[in-house]
């Protein structure tokens, strides 16, 4: 059997396990001449079905806005606001009362989201879809070091986005806002309870120690006129029709609230304490005794007078915070990106897919080409010869190119030779015609770089 071989294998030493042909470009060449269909059915089977599938993968909308959390108005140092925890505490907080099941079924059922899939998961099903195209997250500022003041690094800007993301960019965009509006809702609703909780607490300890204060009152003007001394109490003052008001407001206010109520209880124990006082016991005779209690009785009345002071102050304070949560001056959430229709989807990235799949498609024409060639037993090259004959037996014969060979290798030449020739002047007289003039062009480069 005649066949021709590649006059470049080396038949100087061990012949059988020459692999220098693997370094050759002809090489793979004339695998690709032999094995171009076993090459382009894999390649165009997978590239036509991973185009197709990247081409009717159903895009994803994101549409997103920024939360902005304002610090207060109004200077701290001239009101203090009742709400003192950390944003980020608050943020969390707010995060998880939005993202509770009742709420992302609400708004689920109320712009009719996934209903294509509603019919086909469960309730709890359908609430993971929410929250994992639900998207809070805080975004971190870009920060210009050099304007940065101390006040703004003891007080950094917090800033976090509200987003949505679904397969129709107006309803993410509706969703979003959504969100976004409960979010603010729940903020606010956070605060002003908070603050009227504490004034409210604050309320009942002020009418607390105001009733221990006149029952204390009652107590000490009782000893004083059983020693026979004016009663130079909080009761001294009072003038006889006293009673008889405290009695008629008791009267009246019955009738706009129940007998629990804190103010109903107060006045029910001011008019007992002012009925005792008005019916002083009988003198015991143990005058030694009685001052002793007196003085201890004066001495705890200071002391709930203080008390009582400083829970009016803090009431007066609680109030005003309470009037600063409802006016919106402290602390507050603003929104300073509105969520919007997006116009391109985040999901998928057609072009990166698009590569993949066609770098999927070469690989697996070519590897499959490759594993073909392997397997080949066919003798090719010079070296194969040597797994069935001896190398004795083996001459080699070198290549005579014929006449019409080497004319048509001369014409091939000269055709490069004037293909590069066009080439290059094409360039030139492009450039030329097209590019602004190089005097121009550096000007402008040393502008840029001296800038």
């Amino acid at each position: 059997m005649l066949q021709k071989i590649d006059f470049e294998d080396s038949f100087d030493g061990p012949l059988e396990q020459d692999r220098s042909h693997l370094l050759r470009p002809s090489y793979y060449l004339d695998i690709i001449k032999r094995r171009w269909v076993v090459f382009l059915v894999p390649f165009v089977l997978i590239a036509a079905a991973g185009t197709a599938a990247v081409l009717i993968w159903p895009p994803t909308y994101l549409s997103e806005g920024k939360i902005l959390v304002q610090s207060q108005q109004i200077p701290t140092e001239l009101v203090r606001p009742t709400v003192t925890s950390a944003a980020q505490e608050r943020i969390q907080v707010i995060q998880q009362r939005t993202m509770t099941r009742d709420n992302l079924i609400a708004i689920a059922d109320k712009f009719q989201l996934f209903p294509e899939k509603r019919t086909l998961m469960s309730v709890t099903e359908l609430v993971d879809l929410m929250k994992k195209s639900t998207k809070i997250a805080p975004v971190d500022p870009i920060l210009d070091f050099k304007r940065q003041t101390r006040a703004a690094l003891e007080n950094p800007t917090i800033v976090f986005s509200v987003g949505f993301e679904y397969g129709d960019p107006a309803v993410a965009a509706r969703v979003a806002n959504e969100l976004m509006t409960r979010i603010l809702n729940e903020d606010l609703r956070d605060r002003t309870s908070r603050a009227t909780d504490t004034s409210r607490f604050l309320s009942r300890e002020v009418q607390r120690l105001q009733t221990e204060n006149t029952a204390l009152d009652a107590k000490i003007a009782q000893i004083r006129i059983a020693q026979g001394k004016p009663a130079t109490g909080s009761g001294q003052d009072q003038p006889p029709s006293t009673l008889a008001q405290m009695k008629a407001e008791l009267v009246q206010k019955s009738a706009l609230y129940s007998d629990k109520h804190p103010m109903i209880q107060t006045l029910k124990r001011q008019i007992k304490a002012m009925e005792n006082v008005a019916q002083p016991p009988t003198a015991n005779g143990n005058d030694a005794a009685a001052a002793a209690s007196l003085d201890a009785l004066v001495a705890q009345q200071e002391g709930l007078q203080k008390n009582l002071e400083a829970a009016t102050a803090k009431l007066m304070a609680a109030r005003l915070g309470e009037t600063l949560e409802k006016d919106q001056q402290s602390e507050k959430l603003e929104v300073i990106e509105q969520p919007t229709a997006p116009q391109e989807p985040i999901k998928p990235h057609r072009p990166k897919l698009l590569a993949l799949t066609i770098a999927f498609a070469f690989a697996a024409g070519a590897g499959l080409s490759f594993v073909l060639e392997l397997t080949d037993k066919a003798v090719r090259r010079s070296s194969d010869l040597f797994t069935i004959v001896d190398n004795r037996l083996i001459v080699p014969i070198p290549y005579i190119a014929t006449k019409a060979e080497l004319r048509r290798a001369k014409r091939r030449k000269i055709a490069a030779i004037v293909l590069a020739v066009v080439i290059v002047v094409s360039l030139i007289g492009g450039a030329y015609v097209f590019l602004p003039p190089l005097d121009l062009m550096l000007a402008k480069a040393r502008a840029g770089l001296f800038r």
